[in-house]
């Protein structure tokens, strides 16, 4: 790595030459067995509606995580409407949610007519903190969505200990996670119930999709009823409960289930790589660190890379500075979401959102609402690198891990140039 101090004609956010030659891995990755499931699928005339397929991957999901029941749907923002429907939220129930998640993670709960209440995370993994979110508790409260987000996992002995003193349900989002290990139990199989995303960009993804699973006979009836029509899952006569049409497809589970045979490998590789992260960032010092591991997780799936910019060591240079510096290398690293309560994406206020039309009273104050942690994490330390480089050869790694070097070598230079944009 470089020792040498970097000038400011180096940086290739001042014109100099980028560290990152070499290309990014693709995503998504195909194999020959998905397309000829596919041909088949399609000439098959079996497109939808508990297909082979569908029924398999169910079957093959459920075993992966470590569940009796898996039920496919049409992407994760449904799953979770349903998951918390099945376990017993109604409207005017409260559900905690993270301040920092993707906007579904809220949205869903609010279009079941349960009030979302924003709790602030934990500084080190950036996921729920039992500590807010217990302080949180209120007679109306029904259930908590821990978010495994990005690359860590929420603390699930907390949260499922707070959960049982006050008889709340847990409906993990696991969007971010599919084969995450807390004590070596799935992630999605320790609450009662898990919902995960197959979107474009998810470890396991088929374009769009979703999943729910449970270990409960009546939360799996009543999940599989809202998504099929209201049909039971045996389909032999109707459940006689509301149902909505949120059936995933025969295409769709065939490439999941052709992931899910990859999804292993790829996960030990990226627990490999981001072991190698980790230990060249601690060795080369400097305000870029990776995320302390949990030792009770026994594995990790990787949505990022979640990784702490520390100011105080940055000479002067703000965490967006940093990463601007380093996507001039071609080093692709970047920032969180939004806070869920100002995320441009959820105009919580607009005619088109539930809020405006609730008990104001009785509603959270998003529009003045401000967890210290989450925007903490926001503006000034939270940096990500996205899963699929981390299935990168170790040159590719290694070139990442230069540019970070170059970065943390011409930290003057980044200033000068950030007071120069400024000017």
């Amino acid at each position: 790595m470089a020792t040498t101090v970097i000038t400011k004609n180096d940086l290739a956010l001042c014109g100099g030459q980028p560290t990152v030659t070499l290309p990014a891995p693709k995503w998504p990755v195909v194999g020959e067995q998905e397309v000829k499931w596919m041909e088949d699928v399609v000439r098959s005339g079996k497109w939808s509606w508990l297909g082979p397929h569908e029924q398999a991957f169910c079957e093959e999901y459920a075993r992966f995580i470590g569940t009796k029941y898996c039920i496919g749907m049409a992407n994760g923002t449904v799953t979770l409407q349903c998951a918390l429907q099945a376990v017993g939220v109604e409207p005017g129930h409260e559900v905690i949610v993270p301040g920092l998640t993707w906007v579904a993670t809220a949205q869903a709960a609010m279009d079941i007519g349960a009030d979302v209440v924003l709790v602030d995370i934990d500084r080190e993994t950036m996921c729920i903190d039992p500590k807010a979110f217990e302080a949180a508790i209120t007679p109306r409260t029904k259930a908590v969505i821990p978010v495994h987000l990005y690359g860590c996992m929420c603390d699930m002995d907390a949260v499922m200990e707070i959960a049982r003193k006050h008889n709340l349900k847990v409906v993990e989002d696991v969007a971010h996670q599919q084969g995450s290990r807390w004590r070596d139990q799935g992630a999605g199989g320790i609450g009662d119930a898990g919902s995960y995303s197959f979107q474009q960009s998810k470890v396991l993804t088929s374009g769009e999709g979703g999943a729910v699973t449970c270990n409960d006979e009546k939360v799996y009836e009543t999940a599989f009823c809202l998504k099929q029509v209201g049909w039971m899952p045996n389909v032999k006569e109707p459940g006689r409960r509301y149902g909505h049409n949120y059936r995933i497809t025969e295409m769709q589970c065939v490439l999941l289930r052709a992931g899910l045979q990859r999804l292993p490998e790829q996960t030990r590789l990226r627990e490999e790589n981001v072991r190698y992260i980790s230990d060249s960032l601690q060795a080369m010092g400097g305000p870029l660190r990776a995320a302390r591991r949990d030792p009770r997780v026994t594995r990790q799936a990787y949505y990022t890379l979640t990784l702490h910019f520390d100011p105080a060591q940055a000479q002067g240079v703000t965490r967006d500075s940093y990463m601007a510096a380093l996507q001039a290398e071609k080093a692709p690293f970047g920032g969180t979401y939004a806070p869920v309560y100002r995320n441009p994406l959820l105009n919580l206020y607009d005619r088109t959102s539930p809020v405006p039309f609730r008990d104001a009273s009785r509603v959270q104050d998003y529009a003045t609402l401000r967890l210290p942690e989450t925007e903490r994490a926001v503006t000034e330390t939270g940096v990500l690198l996205s899963h699929t480089h981390l299935l990168g050869s170790r040159e590719y790694i290694d070139q990442l891990l230069a540019a970070v070097a170059k970065v943390n070598a011409g930290l003057d230079a980044v200033r000068a140039n950030a007071v120069a944009k400024k000017a």
